[in-house]
């Protein structure tokens, strides 16, 4: 829960306790009926005063002035931060938008590609390929059971199975692609997604600090192995969550998304059906 919504929900809770104690203080007090006395504190709690009920007993104004003290504060209390927290959503919204625009990018140009040249290492990627065999008629419940599969699923990578040079090669070629993407304002609306582009940036200067990738002594090659399932980790689950902003928002990108899509050994971009 953030500060915003914290805020509202007291200034609520303290607005109906006022509410509450205003109802019963002038039924007993003014001798009103139930509705009036709601009607006469609600409409003295947002300062309406329409003048047609009015405090007649000591006690009676006493709690009037409870309640213009006490309730009109907490009433612009709750105005003020639910206004505060629509805008802060619509805010949110718009980053998020901008997020996935930026996320689209480093998918096609490099993310897309190198969960293909890691999915070789992966001794169990039929398994998984399986899960991940998108279908365009998808619904959020299908997205949200698949995230709780990959959860808890065991990654493995083996890196004598992956091209390392060609891993290197491809990761350097983007370099300033991965520079231009941390620096972007945006990444910092998905934590997850700013842990996936560290990770492969980290993988990228492990690569090419290596004066040679064939052979590994085996600690250098289980050190590799797990920067490589670091990554690979990292970039099915963010994969799975683009695409399924895509199936939420843009159904021709998600068409698209799932004709490419690197877990699917038949992938084509043709449609043929």
């Amino acid at each position: 829960m953030d500060d915003i919504t914290f805020r509202l929900r007291v200034f609520l809770l303290v607005m109906l306790a006022v509410l509450i104690v205003g109802t019963v203080g002038f039924t007993l007090a003014e001798n009103l009926p139930l509705a009036d006395a709601v009607y006469f504190s609600i409409v003295t709690i947002t300062t309406v005063g329409y003048g047609d009920i009015s405090p007649h007993t000591v006690l009676g104004k006493i709690l009037a002035v409870f309640l213009i003290v006490g309730g009109v504060g907490t009433f612009m209390g709750v105005v003020a931060n639910a206004t505060e927290m629509l805008l802060s959503r619509r805010e949110r919204a718009a980053q998020l938008a901008k997020l996935y625009v930026v996320e689209g990018i480093f998918f096609s140009e490099l993310g897309s590609e190198l969960l293909l040249a890691i999915i070789a290492g992966d001794p169990r990627s039929d398994g998984l390929g399986e899960e991940l065999r998108l279908k365009a008629d998808w619904k959020p419940a299908d997205f949200k059971h698949l995230e709780a599969k990959l959860a808890a699923h065991e990654y493995e990578v083996d890196p004598d199975q992956v091209d390392l040079e060609g891993l290197s090669n491809l990761l350097r070629s983007h370099n300033n692609l991965l520079l231009r993407l941390l620096e972007n304002p945006f990444i910092t609306e998905q934590d997850s997604f700013t842990e996936c582009l560290r990770a492969v940036f980290h993988l990228k200067d492990e690569l090419y600090h290596r004066p040679r990738l064939h052979p590994l002594l085996p600690t250098d090659r289980a050190h590799l192995g797990g920067d490589l399932k670091r990554v690979y980790q990292l970039l099915v689950m963010q994969w799975l969550i683009y695409v399924k902003h895509l199936s939420q928002r843009h159904p021709y990108l998600f068409s698209l998304a799932v004709r490419l899509n690197p877990f699917d050994p038949e992938r084509d971009p043709v449609v043929r059906s």
